[in-house]
């Protein structure tokens, strides 16, 4: 049997994944958790053979569980479930180590197949996904999106800002100093054309970078 983790914030969506991984006769969720860091926790406690973490959770997001997972189970296949389908979240998901990447969308009909295709040993990108890709390699740099100027830890501040998170908080959440996080904050301006951080908001809010 497949030993799953489902971490999502939302209770009925775990519901939803729960029925469609146990109706399989070769898996079971062993564990759930609401945000990450239960998920890391579960991952810990109860040793699944695939976690499925969805990438937009308080704490810490699934980007985050992504790069504090690696080095204590670089061998522990994770597999991304979210609602965006931006290339942007796909090449950070796969930089940050992530074995799979799935869409909610297309999780009722893929989400099975994909769990087990990360647990083999292979990589898993959802239709949706690998659409998202191949535009921005058919755009090239001509078509670069401003959000692919920003490293894995720009766009986790910028989500972080956008959701109305303090300076303290996020320094607190990433265990980096207010002044180090205040210097993501003016990149981020910088890169993006800016001005403060309503401008910041605005623009996560319209690439939806954040679920409103």
């Amino acid at each position: 049997m497949i030993k799953v983790l489902l971490a999502d914030d939302h209770s009925i969506v775990r519901e939803g994944l729960r029925r469609i991984v146990e109706e399989s006769d070769d898996m079971v969720v062993v564990a759930e958790a609401s945000d990450g860091n239960e998920a890391i926790h579960q991952v810990r406690k109860s040793r699944p053979d695939v976690a499925v973490i969805d990438i937009s959770m308080p704490e810490i997001d699934g980007l985050e569980v992504l790069q504090q997972l690696q080095p204590e189970y670089p061998e522990l296949p994770i597999l991304i479930l979210t609602m965006h389908e931006e290339q942007q979240y796909i090449v950070h998901a796969i930089e940050a180590g992530a074995r799979g990447y799935i869409t909610k969308k297309s999780a009722p009909e893929q989400l099975v197949n994909a769990i087990r295709k990360v647990y083999a040993g292979s990589l898993y990108i959802s239709e949706e996904a690998a659409e998202a890709l191949a535009l921005r390699v058919a755009k090239g740099t001509s078509g670069q999106s401003p959000l692919d100027l920003l490293s894995t830890r720009e766009l986790q501040v910028l989500r972080r800002l956008a959701m109305g998170h303090t300076n303290r908080e996020i320094a607190q959440n990433y265990n980096i100093s207010i002044k180090t996080v205040d210097t993501y904050r003016l990149r981020l301006l910088k890169k993006l054309g800016l001005r403060n951080n309503a401008e910041l908001s605005r623009f996560a809010i319209q690439n939806r970078l954040i679920e409103t």
